[in-house]
This record gives C-alpha cells, sequence and structure tokens, in this order.
C-alpha cells in the first residue's frame, strides 16, 4: 500500500514541476504564492486568497463559493566558497528551481469551508564540481518534498475562525560526494550516492481573528513530521579495489522536520493600503544529528553506521508586507523578510552553506473577469560567513561570500 501511495505521490509531483531550492532557512520553504512572495510571506493576519491554505487556513472563510491559484516561483541562487587552505575560491553549479504551488477552496455552508493544497514546504539545491576540493564533504545535495494537505475551516462567529488540517509528505533526501581512496590502497577516490525517500504525516491547526474593522490577526501552527527515510547507498569503486570495500547497500536515517508557530497582524491604514507584521518560529533544534544506518558494512567490522552532528538552532522569521491598491482592479506590494539561521558554527559544511538572511520583494497584481493574476521578484540576499576547518568532515577554511537568490513569481486565480 505504502509503495503506491509513494508512487501516487511522485506522479503528481512530476507533472508539477521539479522542486528544489536553495538558501532557505535551513532548507525551509515559503515561496507558496507570487502575492506572498511579494509581501514578503505576510498573509497570515490578510488570509483572504486560496494560498491562505499555506499561510493560515483558517482565513478561507473570507472566500466565497469555490476558488482555486495555481502558479510556482523560479529561483535562481548563486554563491562562492572561498577556501583559504587552498588560495581559491569555487562557484556553485547554475541552476534553476521551481517549487510549483496549488490551492482549492470550496464554500460548503455558511459555517465551513473546504481546502486542499499541493505545495513544497522543505527543499535544498547545493551542487559543485565533483573535483572541487570539498568534495570529500559534498558535491552535490538535494532535497525534495511535495505535500498534499486537505483542510477544514469553520466560521465560529463573524470575528472568529478556525481551521484543522493534515498533511501527507513525500520527502526525498540525496547526497553525493567522494571518500579519499589513499586510506584504504586504492589509486582514485570512491564514488558515494546516498538516496532515499519516505512518505510522512503531520498535521496543523490555525486561527483567524477580526478585533476591529481595520484589523486582522493569524495564528498558524504546523506540528513535526518524522521521516522514516530507505534508499540505497551506491559507491564507484576503481576496478581494482577489493570485492570487500564498499559494496553498494541499502541506507536508512531518520529526520524529525521541525514544528513551526506563525503570528501575524494586519492594519487597513487607509482605505487603499495595508500594513502586516508577522513572525515565524521554527524550532530547528530536532535537527540535532544525521545519521545513516547502511545495509552492511562497508570497509570492516562497525562501519556500518555514519552519524555526524548538527545541533541547528531554534530560530525567528520576521516578515513585513505593505499592499497598495492602484484602483478597484489592480495592487502594488511590497515585502521585507529577515530570516535567521539555524547553522551553528561547529556545524556548518558545504551542504547547507548558508547564513542569515535577507530579503526584497516587489509584486503586481491584476485583476481580468474572474481571473486574478499576480507577479513578483523577490532578491534575497546572505550575509557572508565564515568556516573554520574540520578536515576530518571535509570541510576547510573557508568563507561563503557573494551569496544570493533572484526569484521570480506567477500565481493565476479564478472563482466560479
Amino acid at each position: 500500500m505504502k509503495e503506491f501511495v509513494r508512487g501516487a505521490f511522485l506522479s503528481i509531483f512530476l507533472s508539477l514541476c521539479v522542486v528544489g531550492s536553495s538558501f532557505a532557512a535551513g532548507f525551509a520553504l515559503y515561496e507558496f504564492s507570487s502575492r506572498g512572495n511579494a509581501l514578503g510571506g505576510t498573509l497570515v493576519g490578510r488570509a483572504d486568497d486560496p494560498s491562505a491554505l499555506a499561510y493560515n487556513p483558517a482565513g478561507i472563510t473570507q472566500l466565497e463559493g469555490d476558488n482555486v491559484m495555481f502558479g510556482l516561483t523560479a529561483i535562481m541562487p548563486s554563491l562562492d566558497v572561498e577556501l583559504s587552505d587552498f588560495g581559491q575560491s569555487f562557484s556553485n553549479v547554475d541552476k534553476i528551481w521551481i517549487p510549483p504551488h496549488f490551492y482549492y477552496t470550496k464554500q460548503l455552508n455558511e459555517k465551513y469551508w473546504f481546502g486542499i493544497s499541493a505545495t513544497s514546504r522543505f527543499g535544498l539545491g547545493s551542487e559543485f564540481d565533483p573535483d572541487w576540493p570539498g568534495t570529500y564533504n559534498n558535491y552535490y545535495a538535494c532535497i525534495q518534498s511535495f505535500s498534499l494537505t486537505p483542510t477544514l475551516a469553520a466560521k465560529l462567529s463573524d470575528k472568529l475562525s478556525v481551521a484543522v488540517g493534515v498533511e501527507a509528505m513525500w520527502f526525498e533526501f540525496e547526497q553525493k560526494k567522494k571518500i579519499p581512496g589513499a586510506p584504504f590502497s586504492l589509486p582514485s577516490d570512491i564514488d558515494a550516492q546516498l538516496k532515499g525517500d519516505d512518505i510522512g504525516w503531520g498535521w496543523n491547526f490555525a486561527m483567524h481573528f477580526k478585533p476591529a474593522d481595520r484589523i486582522r490577526m493569524g495564528f498558524f501552527y504546523r506540528s513535526e513530521i518524522e521521516q522514516n527515510i530507505e534508499g540505497d547507498a551506491d559507491f564507484t569503486v576503481p576496478a581494482d579495489a577489493p570485492a570487500y570495500l564498499f559494496p553498494d547497500t541499502t541506507g536508512a536515517g531518520k529526520v524529525t522536520l521541525p514544528e513551526s508557530f506563525s503570528v501575524g497582524i494586519a492594519f487597513q491604514a487607509t482605505e487603499k493600503t495595508s500594513v502586516e507584521a508577522d513572525a515565524i518560529y521554527t524550532r530547528w533544534s530536532t535537527y540535532d544529528k544525521l545519521t545513516i544506518n547502511y545495509g552492511m558494512d562497508l570497509y570492516g567490522p562497525d562501519s556500518d553506521v555514519s552519524s555526524t552532528p548538527k545541533n541547528w538552532y531554534d530560530v525567528w522569521r520576521y516578515q513585513l508586507g505593505i499592499e497598495h491598491a492602484l484602483t478597484d482592479h489592480s495592487w502594488l506590494r511590497f515585502g521585507y523578510v529577515y530570516d535567521e539561521s539555524p547553522v551553528p558554527d561547529e556545524t556548518v559544511d558545504y551542504v547547507v552553506p548558508a547564513n542569515g538572511r535577507q530579503i526584497y520583494s516587489l509584486g503586481y497584481g491584476f485583476t481580468r473577469g474572474k481571473w486574478v493574476y499576480d507577479l513578483s521578484y523577490a532578491y534575497l540576499d546572505i550575509k557572508e560567513r565564515g568556516i573554520e576547518g574540520r578536515p576530518g568532515e571535509g570541510v576547510f577554511n573557508s568563507d561563503i561570500t557573494n551569496a544570493d537568490t533572484h526569484m521570480l513569481g506567477i500565481s493565476v486565480s479564478y472563482r466560479f
């Protein structure tokens, strides 16, 4: 049954688009709609379009009838790693990652609403030349996820709505790196690839409150999701290597994806202009280590387990968004985000070579009949970061520089 469900997820997932990202806070994603991107994600209090299912699903009680939204965000990251031990600088491989989004909401009656969303909440893309000096730590890492979340929202009064949802998440982790051949008297390095996936389950709860005509407030909780990842470990070794060294085998590990708490307040400053401020708290401390259990010993007794400490921090994300109505059918939007990095200095590496970041965004939206079109651009700027070498992990004295990302988003909505 689980294989059937996984196959169904993959079919839907691949029909939408390959998902990935880089330079997320840890490896969380927040690109849930073009309007949300333009407003710095400040839709926790507003929550007044179908993407509320991703920002604050209790807000869908503001939507009449049936509504649908779909779209994508093109993410174009770049960074340089300056290795002082080698006196050289290395750039990541240029790629475009495209997480999609889809939402459907339906008003069942005067009290209840139903919604379902398809999003990617976690993703990571990190790729370098296979022969760069940091290859013993990582030269390719990719995290992909895809979530289906049915939601039921209830309007308890004219001021208060609540919602609860169940999330089914497909999660895949893939990493490629090299293992030095010299300790095993091999003429060249071993190429190691680990890839596995799982489907985990979580839940969420949300509230939307209107204490006054010009004020809207929101709260959104997402639970932890445990992923018991199973897959394969493949090794490419020199042709004359002993058969017992690094045989292809299975690999398994557990990752607990963090719970998060979002709060936001939106204020209608004038008839045409609204302002919202949000804060999101994410408990990344659940990611304390990465342990891989292999199906057999790779190069001798007791070599069937690999464990790397992570010890990530719990962090905050702060968001500010302004929306101004140019006409009754068009809007201009601006956003700002400050996102703390959960990765401590002691464990930062080339898999997640990031730091605290700021995002500056703008966008434009307009309607044509029952259709709504939203466009956005965001520039993500990451603070430079120094890394103290840990040669045993393939990490050298480094500086992460010139790290930024350009993001272009588009969403299309229709009200039936």
